[in-house]
């Protein structure tokens, strides 16, 4: 008994909403970063900086200093995307609910959202590359997003119901 480690001195595990935004914003970090190296090697014609277009001005949003607030503001933004899987999709389990969750992403970015940025090609006359690597991309994230939130949700549950009873 007198070996037994207290409770008190471990730290206290993060709160899901706490969880969900460090998801998120990761999640948007990581995938813009491998998005801006599929450009550089050519693998799309599409370049995190094409977020910056409908706002900023200047060349400067085409440079480094573009790029990496481009990375930025898609870690940004990704936190609202993982709190709306929070919100919307937690409770279903499975790989195909991520999967669904990043095509749908894909077609909200690629075709709803396709007039705001100029320099991006309408969705039919995307490049068969520009395709496959985008599409593989927000397959990859709304995985990461959907697997991770999920994960953390039934964590929490089982958590709830131990102490419950």
């Amino acid at each position: 008994m007198a070996n037994e480690p207290k409770k008190s001195n471990y730290p206290k595990p993060m709160s899901f909403t706490a969880h969900v935004f460090w998801t998120g914003f990761f999640g948007g970090l990581f995938w813009g970063t491998i998005g801006f190296f599929a450009y550089y090697f050519n693998f799309t014609e599409i370049r995190p900086n094409v977020i910056l277009e409908p706002w900023a001005l200047g060349k400067w949003k085409n440079e480094w200093l573009g790029t990496i607030i481009s990375i930025i503001l898609l870690g940004i933004l990704s936190v609202g995307a993982a709190f709306v899987y929070s919100i919307a999709l937690k409770k279903l389990n499975g790989i195909w609910i991520g999967l669904g969750y990043g095509i749908a992403l894909f077609l909200l970015v690629y075709v709803v959202l396709n007039p705001l940025f100029t320099s991006m090609k309408p969705f039919l006359e995307l490049s068969l590359n520009t395709f496959i690597t985008t599409i593989c991309l927000y397959l990859i994230y709304g995985l990461f997003i959907g697997y991770s939130i999920n994960y953390e949700y039934e964590i929490n549950q089982m958590e709830v119901n131990e102490t419950a009873s």
